[in-house]
């Protein structure tokens, strides 16, 4: 098993992180049967959050239907974008997956109008994001094991998470919600990310834009025809919309949706091939020391990845239907923390979180809420 380790090593590119990581944390006893890479990622879908993500909306509250994506589904749907982009790269696929898999365990319940509520809340205590509460999960939360708190994730992973969307030029915010200089030198913040973090990052945002098209054609948010005037789009739909009389409209949809993401893959592909050559990209260390991003949208993807975000923020996220559900996620999330507050201990078990700031402890509680169980609590505290 050993040796079949050390012949992925060599035979991975020279730009891809290795299969050994520098190390955790805490230390640990290697594992014979997996890569580092291998352990992050089982204990990522092993843990409590990732499981949590099942039952946390995308963009619609969890009981307006079946089939409407999650957290979880939207997260794997990212893994399997995300292992074709490494594949094809031939980079560090495990570490890829992990991140990933692992991008969207700070998600509040209801979708970013349960971020931007929570943020609200926590306006004089350092707010909330759900990218850094990613770290607080992992760093903190997760308690699995005897000797440490956390998963104690590989320091590659943690870098890659910390720059879901880039080189951090500004720690402030992540001093105020993950402690002052928790990584003590370990993360080079304003290092470009790896590739994998790259490939990861852009995986999200073809997955969050084909699926939620898919979920929105689908509850008749809106159809086919207003998707007309968008580049790229247009010729794919109209070669399919001649199919109509043959295959229904739900198979057709699919079609669309499998060829949306195809162009982008091709276009990341192409894209990233120029710029590693523009660059003159050779090896790892360049990658870190390069212009950020490498792993980018040609320009006519970029005003298609633009006009699509576009149409989808004023068709669905703003659609009345969808913005009743996302103003009672609000109401339930700021009714949550002031209830909770008045009497902690009545809610949470205050000797697991930290006394001396109970606010963020309550902020870590409901941050970590399902739909269900915060609906659920709200009508009981009501």
């Amino acid at each position: 098993m050993v040796s079949m380790q050390k012949k992925s090593i060599h035979l991975l590119s020279k730009l891809a992180v290795p299969l050994k990581s520098k190390g955790r944390f805490f230390k640990e006893k290697k594992n014979d049967l997996r890569s580092d890479f291998q352990r992050d990622r089982d204990r990522i879908i092993h843990s409590t959050a990732f499981r949590r993500l099942k039952h946390k909306t995308q963009v619609f509250v969890n009981t307006s239907g079946d089939h409407y994506r999650t957290r979880i589904t939207h997260s794997l749907e990212v893994a399997q974008i995300a292992r074709t982009l490494s594949k094809y790269f031939n980079l560090n696929e495990d570490l890829c997956e992990t991140l990933s898999l692992a991008h969207d365990l700070g998600h509040t319940p209801f979708g970013h109008a349960g971020e931007e509520a929570l943020n609200k809340c926590m306006k004089k205590f350092g707010g909330f994001d759900h990218n850094i509460q990613t770290i607080r999960t992992i760093l903190f939360l997760e308690n699995r094991y005897y000797e440490f708190k956390g998963l104690n994730l590989t320091l590659e992973t943690l870098d890659g998470l910390l720059k879901h969307n880039g080189p951090i030029k500004n720690l402030k915010r992540y001093n105020k919600i993950l402690g002052k200089n928790y990584f003590k030198n370990k993360i080079k913040f304003l290092f470009s990310p790896s590739l994998e973090a790259q490939i990861a990052s852009i995986s999200d945002d073809i997955a969050y834009n084909s699926h939620d098209l898919e979920d929105g054609l689908k509850s008749n948010l809106f159809i086919l025809n207003d998707l007309e005037h968008i580049p790229v789009l247009k010729n794919i739909i109209n070669k399919h919309k001649k199919k109509l009389k043959k295959f229904s409209i739900d198979l057709i949809i699919r079609q669309i949706i499998r060829e949306v993401i195809n162009e982008m893959v091709k276009d990341i592909i192409i894209t990233t091939q120029n710029n590693l050559e523009k660059y003159k990209i050779k090896k790892l260390e360049d990658v870190y020391n390069s212009k950020y991003p490498i792993v980018n949208f040609s320009k006519k993807m970029k005003v298609f990845d633009k006009k699509i975000k576009s149409f989808l923020r004023k068709k669905m996220y703003f659609h009345k239907k969808v913005r009743n559900n996302t103003n009672l996620g609000k109401k339930i999330i700021n009714r949550l923390f002031i209830s909770i507050k008045k009497n902690p201990k009545r809610y949470i078990n205050v000797s697991k979180y930290d006394k001396s700031n109970i606010d963020r402890s309550i902020c870590d509680f409901i941050a970590g809420m399902t739909d269900r169980y915060a609906i659920n609590l709200y009508k009981r505290i009501k």
